[in-house]
């Protein structure tokens, strides 16, 4: 008798601890698929790494975006996905379920960051921007530039304009160097592609002179419609045997001694890259050059025109020259718009 009530007993008991578990897992699916009630604009969380599950359910829980780790963990176990979860920033939009949730960690698809490199900067320039941005590893930033190019694999490169001007976007914590490795790869299959289109019978040794000369019409000029012509000019000249007189180059080669203003005496004053007292190309290029540049280089507009000046009409154009004498009549005119001014 005594035997049948404890029978009784513990089925009783079974019973509502089956029903129990059947209502908690009831509760607990459907507190899985609905939207997370501390969820109220979007929130951007970060998940170190090497962080575990229970780790990071616990900082979920913390800032009152999960207020049932426990749950949350487990059910993860149970389903085989406590492993897995993917370092990085994670958006977390409002309506975001905690099954989601788990979904979004092992996905990886962490929030991006930008950078910009913007046309006609120089390597300097670069590495100050890298330096500035506080999502990025600046693991490499006050290394030389010799020991950059050698951690890229091109130790042989000169680091000016070996990077192709565009924005770049990168998970946070992501290293300045690797950075720079898409820049280069970037600068290389771009540079190919436009040495391998370039016209015939151009006066270049190869890409990276086409290179050197990008960068010099991208610091001659910001206007699309003149980049071909610039080219065209400069590659006449070095046709003919004659120097390229170009500015720009003489104020690379000038460097901190550069203020603002290029006096008379600067043009006569001997550097590398002093296209007034050497013939040819300067060793290097001068500055990162735009794809249009690029192209520019390679596949310029050719005409009569040996010279070009600033028009002085506040467009950035300038005014291409056939005759010495037409220059100077052009620069005249030029200097008379700035007294005017």
């Amino acid at each position: 008798m005594l035997m049948r009530l404890l029978l009784r007993t513990l089925g009783a008991l079974l019973l509502l601890a089956l029903i129990a578990a059947a209502f908690l897992s009831a509760w607990s699916y459907q507190w899985l698929r609905s939207p997370i009630a501390g969820l109220q604009q979007a929130t951007t969380i970060e998940v170190t790494k090497g962080s575990s599950l229970r780790a990071v359910a616990a900082s979920l829980h913390a800032q009152g975006l999960l207020d049932q780790p426990y749950i949350w963990v487990a059910w993860a176990r149970l389903a085989g996905d406590a492993q897995g979860i993917k370092a990085g920033e994670y958006l977390l939009q409002p309506g975001l379920t905690p099954a989601e949730l788990l979904e979004l960690l092992h996905s990886g698809q962490v929030v991006l960051h930008a950078v910009t490199f913007v046309e006609g900067s120089t390597f300097g320039d670069i590495r100050k921007v890298l330096l500035a941005n506080p999502s990025i590893d600046t693991e490499y930033a006050h290394l030389p530039d010799e020991r950059i190019m050698q951690a890229l694999g091109v130790p042989e490169l000169h680091p000016e304009g070996q990077f192709f001007p565009d924005t770049y976007h990168f998970a946070r914590g992501t290293r300045d160097l690797d950075i720079l490795a898409m820049a280069h790869r970037r600068l290389q299959q771009e540079l190919e592609a436009a040495w391998r289109a370039r016209a015939p019978d151009l006066p270049l040794a190869g890409a990276y002179e086409a290179l050197i000369l990008a960068s010099i019409i991208e610091k001659e000029t910001a206007l699309d419609s003149e980049r071909g012509r610039i080219a065209g000019v400069f590659l006449e000249r070095l046709r003919r045997g004659m120097r390229l007189q170009t500015d720009p180059t003489v104020i690379y080669g000038m460097l901190e001694a550069y203020d603002g203003n290029l006096r008379r005496a600067d043009l006569t004053r001997d550097t590398p890259y002093n296209t007034y007292t050497r013939a040819g190309l300067p060793p290097t290029p001068i500055a990162m050059p735009s794809l249009q540049s690029l192209h520019a280089a390679v596949q310029p507009e050719i005409s009569n025109a040996l010279f070009f000046v600033a028009t002085g009409e506040g467009d950035g154009s300038h005014y291409f020259s056939a005759t010495l004498a037409e220059h100077n009549e052009a620069v005249r005119r030029y200097l008379r718009r700035l007294r005017q001014r």
